[in-house]
């Protein structure tokens, strides 16, 4: 299940201008670094490629013991029995995806109000991720999420709330008070030349937030 904390970090990959030997080194130093938790997002390889990531993805995890998450994909969630699935407003319901999955894999849901986060957690999610809080590339326009927003959903349900979009170790103090559980973040540690010292840099901050 999820484990909410204040300080939690959540990454979620990005293959985007990476040889393949690098995105798995990015993700194996994040995983030994500490990371709480992996979402594999791949929206443009086709499910054999996705298939074939997943599986060495969750060998990675597992050494270390991180929880892997499959974005979207249900069928490959299911597939390769990962930890769990992360699914969008477009995709298939919380409520879907928990009877499929069952009661002890980790579902999480995207939500950027206060309504939205509380059907989540009624239909089963066990955390909301919330932005994007600031500009990101890894989503096409994607609609902005005040502080405010942040800090409402998280004051109306009891399941995790992470902040998303834009954010790294020099800008999450926007988050303080806002009763937020972590931070996720894609370019930050995808296209970092330290991992181990960025993933360091991001607690440090979110501890002090």
């Amino acid at each position: 299940m999820f484990e909410k904390k204040k300080d939690a970090i959540y990454l979620i990959t990005d293959p985007r201008g990476l040889d393949e030997n690098t995105f798995y080194a990015r993700i194996e130093e994040a995983c030994r670094a500490g990371i709480d938790i992996l979402q594999l997002r791949e929206k443009e390889a086709s499910t054999a490629e996705i298939l074939q990531k997943g599986a060495r993805i969750k060998d990675i995890c597992k050494k270390y013991g991180v929880p892997f998450v499959m974005d979207d994909r249900v069928d490959i969630a299911l597939a390769l029995d990962t930890d769990g699935v992360h699914v969008g407003a477009d995709d298939l319901p919380v409520a879907m995806a928990r009877k499929l999955l069952g009661p002890e894999k980790i579902v999480g849901a995207t939500a950027k109000t206060v309504e939205a986060a509380k059907k989540a957690e009624a239909d089963g999610a066990d955390y909301v991720g919330v932005g994007a809080i600031y500009p990101t590339t890894t989503h096409d326009n994607p609609v902005r999420t005040s502080v405010d927003s942040l800090k409402a959903i998280a004051e109306a349900v009891n399941i995790g709330v992470l902040a998303i979009g834009g954010l790294t170790a020099d800008n999450v103090h926007i988050l303080k008070n806002t009763g937020n559980n972590g931070a996720c973040v894609v370019r930050y540690l995808m296209q970092s030349d330290d991992v181990t010292a960025d993933v360091k840099r991001l607690r440090d901050a979110l501890r002090e937030e």
